[in-house]
C-alpha cells in the first residue's frame, strides 16, 4: 500500500515539474527589434526585360542550378527607419518639408516571391519582419497573369496578418512605395488608412486580404480587390473593384459600380452620392445614399438558378441646380425616389452583366445555390468550374425601393 502510494507522489511530482519546466522556457522566438527590418509595404510587378541581367547569383548558379521558369518579377518593400515612424496622433502630421524620411524603399528581381525576398535579405542585415505589414499592391499586368504564387506565399508566412489589405494597382505597383502623399508621413499607412476610410464611410466593402482568400477558396464565390491608381499629388484613388476568376484577375469596374455591388449585398452604412434629372432634364438634385438593405432569394426555373434581389435604399437631397425645384412638395420627392431606383435597377443590372461575362460571381450566388437547394448544386454543379458556366446564363429580378428621408434646410 505504501508503496503504491510513493508512486502516485512521483508521478505527480514529475508532472509538476514538466508544467513548471513549460513556464521557465520564456519567449523561445524572441528578437530584438534592432535586429528586425520592418515590412510595412511591398509592390509586386513584372519584371522589366533587363531584370535578369541585375539578378544575382544568390538562390541558385547560371548554368548549374535550373532556376523555376515563371517570368521574372520586381518585389518593392518598404521598410520603417528605426526611429523615424510617428508613435502617436500628435506627432501623425504630414510629410513637409524638413521632415526626415519614415521609409527605405528598396527593390530587386527573382523568380518568385520568395526567391526576390531571398535576394532582398542578402542586401539587409536585420531579418525581414512582415507583423506590421499593412498593404501589399500588384499591378493589374500581373494580377491578370494570376496571383497563386503570392497567395501561396502569403499563405505559408505566419507572420503576416489576415487584416492586411491586398490592392490591385493600374500601372506600375512600385510607384505606390514611392509615392509621398501630404496626409501622412508613412506612404503605406496612407494606403491602408484610405481603404480603411473608405469601409467606414459606405464607399468599400471591408475586404482584407483573409477575406479575399476566403472568398476565393468557395465554390460559390469568386474573390474581388480594390483598384486604385496613382492621382496629382501622389494622392491615390480608388477606381474600382478588381474582379477575379480563380487566381487570375479578369476584369474590373467603375467606381460607382462599387455602390451596385454593396446595394446588392445591403452593407451600411451608405456613402456614395449621385446625380438625379427632374423634369425636361434641365433640372438636376444630388442626393446622398445614408442606409442600405438588401434581400436575395434563389428559386429552380426551367432547369437553371433564378434570383430575385430585393433592396431598400435611403437617401437625402443634399444639392438643387435651380431655384425653382419645390423639393417640399410630395409629388416631386416621389419623382426623385423613382428616379433614384431606375438609377439604380440600371446600375445593378450592368454590374451583373459585368461579372457574368467574365464567369466571376463576386456577389456569392453560388454559395446562396449550395444552401438554399442543395440537390441542385450536387446534380447539376459540384464544382467551381461548372458554376462559372452556369452563372454566364443565371437570371434575376430586381425589385429596388428608394425612400428619400431627409431635404435639409434653408434659412429664410
Amino acid at each position: 500500500m505504501s508503496t503504491r502510494i510513493s508512486v502516485n507522489q512521483n508521478v505527480k511530482f514529475m508532472i509538476v515539474l514538466l508544467l513548471s519546466c513549460s513556464l521557465l522556457t520564456g519567449c523561445w522566438d524572441r528578437m530584438e527589434i534592432e535586429e528586425r527590418a520592418v515590412v510595412l509595404g511591398i509592390s509586386i510587378d513584372t519584371a522589366d526585360k533587363d531584370a535578369e541581367a541585375r539578378e544575382d547569383e544568390i538562390s541558385h548558379l547560371r548554368g548549374k542550378y535550373p532556376a523555376p521558369k515563371q517570368e521574372l518579377i520586381q518585389l518593392s518593400v518598404q521598410i520603417a527607419l528605426p526611429g523615424r515612424i510617428p508613435l502617436g496622433p500628435g506627432e501623425g502630421g504630414g510629410s513637409g518639408e524638413g521632415e526626415q524620411e519614415t521609409v527605405w524603399v528598396l527593390d530587386v528581381v527573382g523568380h518568385t516571391v520568395d526567391d526576390a525576398m531571398m535576394n532582398l535579405q542578402q542586401q539587409i542585415s536585420g531579418k525581414l519582419f512582415f507583423g506590421h505589414l499593412r498593404v501589399i499592391v500588384v499591378s493589374e499586368e500581373f494580377a491578370r497573369k494570376g496571383i497563386e504564387n503570392l497567395n501561396d506565399y502569403l499563405h505559408r508566412n505566419a507572420e503576416v496578418r489576415r487584416m492586411a489589405w491586398l490592392m490591385i494597382s493600374k500601372g506600375k505597383a512600385k510607384n505606390h512605395m514611392q509615392a509621398a502623399p501630404k496626409l501622412e508621413r508613412v506612404p503605406a499607412l496612407y494606403l491602408a488608412s484610405t481603404l480603411d476610410d473608405a469601409v467606414k464611410h459606405g464607399k468599400f466593402p471591408s475586404n482584407y486580404i483573409g477575406t479575399f482568400w476566403s472568398n476565393s477558396s468557395k465554390k460559390g464565390q469568386e474573390g474581388f480587390l480594390p483598384y486604385i491608381k496613382i492621382m496629382k499629388g501622389d494622392n491615390v484613388e480608388i477606381s474600382g473593384m478588381a474582379f477575379f476568376k480563380g487566381a487570375k484577375m479578369v476584369g474590373v469596374t467603375k467606381p460607382i459600380e462599387i455602390a451596385g455591388y454593396l446595394v446588392i449585398k445591403g452593407i451600411s452604412p451608405a456613402g456614395y452620392r449621385g446625380i438625379i434629372h427632374i423634369g425636361d432634364d434641365s433640372q438636376v438634385v444630388t442626393i446622398h445614399a445614408t442606409n442600405r438593405e438588401s434581400e436575395i432569394k434563389v428559386d429552380i426555373k426551367n432547369g437553371m438558378p433564378h434570383f430575385t434581389i430585393t433592396a431598400t435604399t435611403e437617401i437625402n437631397i443634399e444639392e438643387k441646380n435651380s431655384d425653382t425645384i419645390p423639393v417640399d412638395n410630395s409629388k416631386i420627392l416621389e419623382e426623385i425616389a423613382r428616379e433614384n431606383e431606375r438609377s439604380i435597377t440600371e446600375l445593378l443590372i450592368g454590374l451583373i452583366q459585368k461579372t457574368q461575362k467574365k464567369e466571376s460571381d463576386i456577389f456569392g450566388f453560388g454559395e446562396l445555390v449550395r444552401a438554399k437547394e442543395p440537390s441542385y448544386w450536387k446534380s447539376h454543379v459540384k464544382s467551381a468550374e461548372q458554376w462559372g458556366e452556369i452563372y454566364k446564363n443565371v437570371t434575376f429580378d430586381y425589385r429596388v425601393t428608394s425612400k428619400v428621408r431627409r431635404i435639409g434646410m434653408k434659412a429664410e
